[in-house]
């Protein structure tokens, strides 16, 4: 998809999903978020789980398709929410449960650290590859022109093995930002970010990935096999 035609696609799936009374405004907190019923409830544990920290991910995709993924029946791979581009929040489940979001490999365990962890994806298409006059997807669909450098950013030296990566928009960092701030005030979360020179390091042990208080991504949990939340992050934008 044209990074361009984003954000009209976007509207039309809120727009299609609310038709299907598939999502109903909710609050959380001060925040007005989308609740979404798939009409099941299998792609979520309802233990309710003491959490200690908050890992971000992107989920390399585009809001209809991260959402029908993450509310699969019976898999249980979700996440509490979804930050849309247009700064739209989606509440898969309430944030006491849990789904497992960090996937097999985890350092410290992935039933220990997902159930402990409360997880945000950011709608983003994640790395991209420059073939001619065009970036490409991981699904080997045109993103954008190389010329149109608002959709992406280039790094002076690659980060696993990708240089190229789409950019977060405004809105998101906006209502990423508020969500952290209800969700460190309502499960007593320090709000507090990995360091930057440990950012896209992954912890060096179980015991201390599973000791970890705070603000995190993706990466510091998995040795391989994933890139989010990428260096196209930017972590000043949510006072990191």
């Amino acid at each position: 998809m044209l990074a361009a035609n984003i954000a009209a696609y976007e509207n039309q799936t809120h727009n299609q999903l609310q038709a299907q009374g598939r999502i109903v405004p909710g609050v959380e907190g001060a925040l007005n978020v989308f609740d979404v019923r798939p009409g099941h409830a299998t792609h979520y544990d309802h233990a309710t789980t003491s959490k200690k920290r908050i890992v971000l991910h992107y989920t390399a995709g585009y809001l209809g398709g991260d959402i029908s993924t993450l509310t699969t029946p019976n898999l249980k791979v979700s996440v509490s929410f979804v930050v849309a581009r247009n700064g739209r929040i989606y509440r898969l489940f309430p944030s006491q449960n849990w789904s497992f979001h960090t996937g097999p490999g985890t350092v410290g365990g992935n039933t220990t650290i997902s159930s402990s962890s409360v997880g945000i994806e950011i709608s983003n298409i994640g790395y991209l590859d420059q073939s001619g006059n065009w970036m490409w997807t991981s699904y080997g669909d045109r993103y954008c022109q190389v010329g149109e450098h608002q959709y992406y950013q280039t790094l002076a030296t690659p980060f696993r093995d990708k240089r190229h990566y789409a950019t977060f928009t405004e809105p998101q960092y906006v209502a990423v930002n508020q969500l952290l701030d209800r969700l460190a005030a309502k499960h007593a979360i320090n709000r507090v970010f990995i360091p930057a020179a440990n950012r896209f390091s992954v912890f060096p042990s179980s015991t201390v990935g599973q000791a970890y208080r705070g603000i995190c991504s993706h990466v510091n949990y998995r040795p391989s096999g994933k890139w989010d939340i990428g260096p196209a992050f930017n972590w000043a934008a949510i006072g990191g």
